[in-house]
C-alpha cells in the first residue's frame, strides 16, 4: 500500500492529461461546462461589481476566468564579478516561461470563445519543494464583444490587457480598444565595486557611474523590447506602462528588469466621456 506515493519510489510520476499546449484537459471540461455544454451557461470572473457593470454598459459579456501557468526550471549562467552585463540565458528563460503561461491562457480564451481577455495579471512566486524553480502564471477574465464588432487581434487571437475595466471603458469611449500586452524583459548583472572604488567613495557625496550606467542599460534594453512587440502588430501606442524590478531566486547583484504595458489601435470615432460628479460626505 502506497501512502503519498511514499511505497513507489522507483516508479515514473504519473502524467497529467494536456492540450498539445499545455492545458489540462480537466481546464477544458470546465471551460466547456461554463460555456453551457451539458447545462445552462456560468461565467466566473475576478471583477468587481463596479467592473461588471462597465462591461454591460459596453455590451461585453464576461465568459470566464482564464488562466495559464509554467513552472520553470531557470538555469545557470556566470558572470565577472566586476563587470556590468545582461545575462542572456536567463533573460530568454524568463521570457519564454511567460510566455509559454500567456500562451495557455489565451488558448483558455479560445476555448469560451471569448474575443479578449481584461485585468490580465502576471504573476512570478515559488514553492519550497522546488528551489531553483519559478511558478509563472497569467490570470484575467475572458469576455465576449458584442456581434458584428472587432475586438481580436492582427493575428487573430483575443486582446489581452492589464488595464482595469474601468480604463478598458474611458479607452473605449474615445475610440481606442485595447492590442495585446506587450512586455519587455532584461535580467542584468551589475558589477560589485572594486576595494578602490569602495575607498574613493567612502564618506563622500558622489554619483556611481558604474551603477547608474549599469541599471540605466537594463532599463532601457527592457523597454525598448517591450517597444519592439507592440510594433510588431502596428499599435499606436502602449499605456498603463510599468517597470518592475526583482532579483527573483538570485543574488542581489542579478536583477531582472520587466517592461509591461498594454498596446492600444484606433478603431471608432470618440464617443465623449461623460462626466461624473462626486459629492464627498467626509467634509
Amino acid at each position: 500500500m502506497s501512502f503519498f506515493g511514499i511505497g513507489n519510489r522507483g516508479g515514473q510520476q504519473s502524467a497529467v492529461n494536456t492540450t498539445q499546449g499545455g492545458v489540462p484537459l480537466d481546464a477544458i471540461a470546465r471551460l466547456r461546462r461554463m460555456r453551457g455544454e451539458g447545462g445552462k451557461p456560468l461565467f466566473t470572473s475576478d471583477l468587481s461589481v463596479s467592473e461588471f457593470v462597465l462591461l454591460k454598459e459596453l455590451n461585453m459579456e464576461p465568459v470566464g476566468l482564464v488562466l495559464g501557468s509554467s513552472i520553470y526550471h531557470v538555469g545557470l549562467q556566470y558572470a565577472n564579478y566586476f563587470n556590468n552585463e545582461e545575462l542572456g540565458v536567463l533573460t530568454q528563460a524568463m521570457y519564454h516561461a511567460r510566455e509559454l503561461a500567456m500562451a495557455r491562457m489565451e488558448e483558455e480564451a479560445a476555448a469560451l470563445r471569448a474575443d479578449g481577455i481584461v485585468g490580465v495579471r502576471l504573476e512570478v512566486g515559488g514553492y519550497a519543494w522546488a528551489e531553483n524553480a519559478l511558478e509563472f502564471t497569467a490570470i484575467g477574465t475572458a469576455v465576449k464583444a458584442p456581434e458584428g464588432s472587432d475586438y481580436r487581434t492582427v493575428h487573430g487571437k483575443p486582446f489581452t490587457s492589464d488595464l482595469s475595466v474601468q480604463d478598458f471603458y474611458r479607452l473605449h469611449q474615445v475610440g481606442y480598444i485595447p492590442a495585446e500586452l506587450v512586455m519587455g524583459t532584461c535580467v542584468y548583472h551589475i558589477a560589485h565595486a572594486g576595494f578602490v572604488q569602495t575607498m574613493r567613495t567612502l564618506g563622500t557625496n558622489i554619483e556611481l557611474p558604474n551603477y547608474t550606467a549599469a541599471i540605466y542599460d537594463a532599463r532601457e534594453l527592457a523597454m525598448s523590447r517591450m517597444q519592439a512587440e507592440a510594433e510588431t502588430h502596428g499599435a499606436e501606442g502602449v499605456v498603463g506602462m510599468k517597470i518592475v524590478e526583482k532579483n527573483h531566486i538570485w543574488q542581489p547583484h542579478i536583477i531582472e528588469f520587466m517592461a509591461i504595458g498594454t498596446s492600444i489601435v484606433k478603431r471608432t470615432e470618440p464617443a465623449g466621456v461623460k462626466p461624473i460628479f462626486q459629492v464627498g460626505l467626509n467634509d
